[in-house]
């Protein structure tokens, strides 16, 4: 029996859901139609990849690309759609996967409404024709888009998601910005005291001590659907933060927009443009700063600033880490030594304990643990002492492939219970809404299953890479037996990561955690 996978895709133009989390009632549909058509050929369904609120535009659809990798891996041998331009509205992908890669894989792509199927040759021309709409589609689409915003921007309008902080989106007016009086005195008070002198570290630090949250934060806090980064301390005000803030034009009532701008309406991917061709715009709405207030800020602003050090990357940048919150340790230079300290307790007094060590005792206990581990793994005595340590992998190994041949034979029973439910729903004995409810649950197990069995084959190459991991220790570790200085290319070459912790009260140890390479 052949084997389907069911795409579906629904675009934020067409859809319609009763709740957020809920798949959209036209996706529900698309899969009724599909699994339906999908029995009555007699195909067993692998899996039903859905792609909700996503244009056909966009590449990066996470089902979409998980369709593309389990095809590759040959796990079915149809894709079915409702339409072509559900797959993808590019004329290059079409050419690329449906004429091209499928055939090779031995995939055959069926879709619905255009009567699209690579298993007949004689409507290859069709297929070609509908991703050349589709494609003048999508261009014409972003042209009109491109055009109506650039004329808006021109004009002065704000176009953002989100206003800037310190500002709303005036609900009265469309594109016009109102001041949020609770933002903007935060934003004053950062004004003021940096022309008082006070450092952008410091404001950071003042405002985090009061526990004002910073912008991403406050979005959030005020119901807006914000993206949160995800990492520890996130809440907090930076000196990023504060240093953008002293130098945006909008708080003075000028509209600045078009700093970034997307390389084509293929990609989501922004780059910087030229200031000359940013959109500027003056007095478009209320400033916050006043102007005498504004040119104090921007003379501070230019007398401070000071072109970046010339010279060779540090020895352990981007590799030596914070052990309390995470965040990567910032090189600084007193009395001509060198030294990593995490400047994020600068930022709050709660945002960390801090973490402190000089450059050449970090050198000098990596030197001192690579040599040690030298003497551990160029000892033949001690190597076979470690018998025991891989028996206990192959012990590991064992138990997650008999966990793996578990989960396929469930997800073989879910395809079954699936066709039997589908037998059930012709017959009668189960309604329509019972039939899509229930295949909805058993999609979910399935996937719940696939990722599952995904974990298991991670975990099966993780321990195998173990198990060769004693070959490789040694040898990356006799090209570098014996060494007394370190340089940037073995840090590069050994270590994954340090891990610095706070000095020991009373002591001058320092404790680290080095995370290598091998």
């Amino acid at each position: 029996m052949e084997k389907v996978a069911i795409y579906c895709r629904l675009s934020e133009e067409d859809r319609n859901k009763k709740f957020e989390t809920d798949d959209s009632n036209s996706i529900q549909n698309q899969k009724a139609m599909l699994l339906e058509y999908s029995i009555e050929h007699g195909w067993e369904v692998y899996n039903i990849y859905s792609d909700d609120n996503y244009t056909g535009s966009d590449r990066n659809r996470p089902e979409f690309v998980r369709l593309l990798q389990d095809a590759e891996a040959r796990k079915f041998d149809i894709i079915l759609c409702k339409s072509q331009s559900r797959f993808t509205r590019e004329l290059e992908l079409v050419e690329r996967y449906i004429n091209g890669l499928f055939p090779i894989w031995g995939i055959r792509f069926v879709s619905l409404v255009d009567n699209a199927d690579t298993a007949n040759k004689g409507n290859k021309k069709s297929r070609q024709i509908n991703g050349l709409v589709n494609e003048w589609y999508l261009e014409d689409m972003s042209e009109n888009i491109r055009s109506v915003l650039t004329n808006r921007r021109k004009n002065g309008f704000h176009i953002g998601a989100f206003a800037l902080y310190g500002y709303k989106k005036d609900p009265e007016q469309k594109g016009h910005l109102i001041i949020d009086e609770e933002a903007a005195a935060v934003v004053r008070e950062v004004f003021t005291l940096f022309s008082q002198g006070y450092g952008k570290t410091a404001i950071a630090r003042t405002l985090n001590d009061r526990g004002v949250p910073n912008p991403t934060e406050y979005k959030r806090l005020h119901g807006l659907r914000y993206q949160q980064p995800k990492r520890k301390n996130s809440t907090l005000w930076k000196y990023s933060a504060i240093s953008d803030m002293l130098v945006n034009e909008i708080y003075i009532g000028n509209m600045v927009q078009g700093k970034y701008g997307s390389i084509s309406y293929k990609t989501k991917q922004n780059k910087p443009r030229p200031k000359e061709t940013w959109y500027r715009v003056e007095g478009t709405h209320e400033p916050i700063i006043e102007r005498d207030l504004w040119d104090r800020v921007q003379a501070m602003v230019a007398s401070r600033a000071k072109p970046f050090d010339v010279g060779s990357i540090g020895l352990f940048a981007r590799k030596a880490r914070c052990a309390n919150c995470g965040y990567t340790m910032r090189s600084s230079k007193n009395h001509g030594r060198h030294y990593l300290i995490c400047s994020n307790r600068h930022v709050s007094k709660d945002a960390c304990i801090g973490a402190f060590i000089p450059v050449e005792k970090l050198e000098k206990m990596v030197i001192q643990e690579l040599n040690a581990l030298s003497r551990t793994y160029l000892d033949q005595d001690e190597l076979e002492r470690n018998v025991q340590f891989s028996q206990n992998l192959e012990q590991q190994k064992a138990n997650w492939i008999e966990s793996k041949a578990k989960l396929q034979k469930q997800l073989e029973d879910n395809r079954a219970y699936l066709r039997t439910l589908y037998m059930d729903k012709v017959k009668g004995i189960v309604s329509e809404e019972d039939y899509i409810s229930m295949a909805d649950s058993f999609a979910a197990d399935r996937e719940r299953m696939e990722q599952q069995i995904k974990e298991a084959d991670h975990r099966l190459e993780e321990l195998e890479a173990q198990m060769l991991a004693g070959d490789q220790r040694k040898e990356l570790i006799q090209r570098y037996t014996n060494v007394e200085h370190l340089t940037r290319e073995m840090v590069e070459i050994l270590i994954d990561y340090i891990s610095v912790g706070k000095r020991i009260p009373g002591t001058h140890e320092v404790p680290i955690e080095i995370h290598w390479n091998f």
